[in-house]
């Protein structure tokens, strides 16, 4: 999918601003306009796995001209922003972890008294701690 991006010049003190019209708050800068328009790139995913993340729903992206007309965008350089589709696949995938006994008996305990199955509490502890930066890089 290739989302357009509206681009704001920058300026010797400024950075390059970069909004994605069709993701509402997804915004970006970067210090010269190809940093911008890859940042924009992570922005958008980022925008999107939120998103996810919080059961929405992904608006599907615009024509640039459909965006191009309003005031707030006079001067500004337009471009589209590729994302691979697939980070909106939400397909499961069959993986093999290894626990100590111990905790995926604490794991299954756990699950079985939320009344979820071992997977979907897995995914959805991990999905808290990631929310919360525990598991970030």
């Amino acid at each position: 999918m290739r989302y357009p991006i509206a681009i704001e010049p920058g300026t010797a003190t400024t950075a390059w601003g970069v909004v994605v019209p069709d993701l509402p708050g997804c915004f970006s800068a970067g210090d010269t306009m190809d940093e911008a328009i890859v940042n924009a790139g992570e922005a958008i995913r980022g925008w999107i796995e939120a998103v996810l993340d919080d059961g929405g729903d992904i608006p599907m992206p615009g024509a640039i001209d459909a965006h191009r007309t309003p005031r707030e965008f006079k001067g500004w350089i337009w471009a589209l922003s590729e994302v691979d589709a697939s980070v909106l696949s939400d397909k499961s995938e069959r993986i093999n972890i290894t626990l100590p006994a111990r905790v995926l008996r604490r794991v299954d305990e756990t699950a079985n008294r939320l009344h979820e199955s071992r997977s979907g509490f897995l995914a959805r502890a991990a999905l808290e701690a990631i929310r919360r930066g525990e598991l970030a890089g």
